[in-house]
């Protein structure tokens, strides 16, 4: 199944980019489901058909949803209470109804993922349109399921599982209490469904979509979002240039807006395949207006992957050199520290902790580079490193 995660400044009409590119494809004969974060009925808004938080049929193969983060919040947090009834007894806390339960900020995001993950499960649709949150948080978004992984593992070795069987002593030897088997058996279960979200995040057919006004502040905007989704290893496979305006209009104000949208366009043709939806002169209500944005369609060929390529140059300058492409990115904003098997790259406000490739473990690092959109890093081999022969 196809994916397309669309996002983009707030207010730049990725929602409605997103119903128009949902309705075309299903109007082209693919089942499709268009799946929002929004609180407000915005995309039922779009389509003119009012959506909830159970899937709805809009019109002949599209189907809308917007799931409700308050529902699933309220069962994890009984499900975990129940789990938990001995350590809250033990300290005398009062349970939560769980009528009275609040979802916490995040509880959205996680029931957006865990709609997501649902629905790539699902054999009953082939276009999966994904209107995520604007671009901070859908960045965030699209981050949680590797970070929270993440943790997890630091927090709850699986190999440190293998002592279950000792728990029990080890608390009394210890003075402490240890990790009861319920802990190590949500850990892994929240973990499976962390990496099934990951696996439709990453897939191959999987591809970003960022929707921005040209113009100052929407360049900026795509700078950054573009370098931070480069930075996850995702793809923008179309820049959709939203309301722009007519070049030859009359009016000497908006004359001066244009030529603004101009030069954002300009420069975003030399990294993006910039796609140009005209200004309507009205905001886009009900399938008939939806139907008349020239948005792109879904492309059926597999896009192809981002790769982050190591390069042999052990013959000529004896280093290896990792490609990590980062368009967009400024070299002040660049940082790198090598932890262990793990290099910590940081570009302005985001960060990635990733694993080093194999070939490249048993070296230090000898130096590194912005060029071309590219951070390229020198890896030197290191006798030191290697592991020791009898």
């Amino acid at each position: 199944m196809r994916t397309i995660l669309i996002t983009g400044p707030g207010g730049s009409g990725r929602t409605t980019v997103a119903a128009a590119t949902a309705l075309k494809a299903a109007r082209e004969g693919t089942r499709t489901l268009l799946l929002s974060a929004d609180r407000t009925d915005t995309p039922g808004a779009a389509l003119g058909v009012r959506t909830g938080t159970q899937p709805v049929e809009a019109e002949p193969h599209l189907t809308t949803w917007r799931p409700d983060a308050t529902e699933r919040f309220r069962a994890d947090l009984t499900a975990f209470q129940d789990r938990a009834a001995t350590a809250l007894d033990l300290l005398g806390a009062t349970r939560l109804d769980a009528e009275e339960a609040t979802p916490l900020p995040g509880a959205e995001e996680l029931a957006l993922l865990r709609a997501l993950r649902d629905a790539a499960a699902s054999d009953a649709y082939d276009l999966l349109v994904v209107d995520l949150p604007p671009a901070p948080r859908a960045l965030a978004l699209l981050a949680l399921p590797e970070e929270l992984r993440r943790y997890l593992r630091r927090l709850l070795p699986s190999e440190r599982q293998a002592a279950r069987a000792l728990r029990p002593v080890l608390g009394r030897l210890a003075g402490v209490p240890m990790p009861a088997e319920w802990l190590y058996e949500t850990a892994a279960r929240w973990d499976l469904e962390l990496a099934a979200v990951q696996a439709v995040v990453e897939d191959r057919a999987t591809t970003v979509r960022l929707v921005a006004e040209p113009g100052p502040a929407g360049a900026d905007a795509v700078r950054g979002t573009g370098t931070a989704l480069a930075l996850r290893g995702l793809r923008v496979d179309v820049l959709v240039a939203n309301r722009v305006l007519p070049a030859d209009g009359p009016d000497t104000w908006l004359g001066a807006l244009a030529a603004q949208q101009r030069k954002a366009l300009e420069e975003w043709q030399e990294t993006y395949d910039v796609h140009v939806v005209a200004h309507r002169g009205h905001d886009p209500r009900g399938t008939d207006d939806l139907a008349a944005l020239p948005v792109p369609g879904a492309v059926n060929e597999t896009p192809p992957t981002v790769e982050w390529p190591v390069e042999d140059r052990l013959a000529d300058e004896g280093v290896l050199v990792w490609h990590i492409p980062l368009p967009g990115a400024i070299r002040d904003e660049l940082d790198l520290i090598r932890r262990g098997d793990e290099l910590v790259v940081t570009v302005g406000p985001f960060r990635r902790i990733v694993p080093l490739p194999s070939a490249l473990r048993r070296c230090t690092v000898d130096g590194a580079a912005l060029r071309e959109g590219s951070l390229r890093i020198r890896f030197a081999p290191d006798p030191g490193l290697w592991p020791r022969t009898r």
